[in-house]
């Protein structure tokens, strides 16, 4: 029998995989959608519940946007481009199913699990 995970308390949230994984009731198509389309932004950290993620995705835009306007485009690119290669390593792992939403459970994508 598998041990009670974080998600366990709340029936219908999660489902367990038999090897023992949790796996996300979020879904994989809206998670990597949102990632491709408002990376920088952070709306996927928002959406799979992971809120500070995407308050450091917004400031880091931010940052870009204020740095850019005050007359320090080279400071603003950089954290342009710190917030770009941060949502790429999201994105990539969205689209192989190693990443986790707010709770530890694995955004898996369809028939990640099946057959194992």
């Amino acid at each position: 029998m598998p041990r009670p995970g974080k998600g366990d308390s709340m029936p219908g949230r999660q489902t367990r995989h038999a090897s023992g994984v949790l796996i996300s009731p979020k879904s994989y198509g809206v998670a990597v959608c949102l990632s491709g389309i408002f990376g920088i932004l952070g709306v996927q950290h928002f959406y799979l519940g992971r809120p500070l993620l995407g308050v450091v995705d917004v400031a880091l835009t931010a940052a870009f946007v204020y740095l850019f306007a005050v007359g320090e485009p080279l400071w603003g690119v950089l954290f342009l481009v710190a917030d770009f290669a941060h949502s790429m390593v999201v994105t990539i792992q969205l689209l192989v199913g190693g990443y986790r939403d707010g709770d530890g459970a694995v955004v898996a994508y369809p028939g990640q699990f099946k057959g194992r």
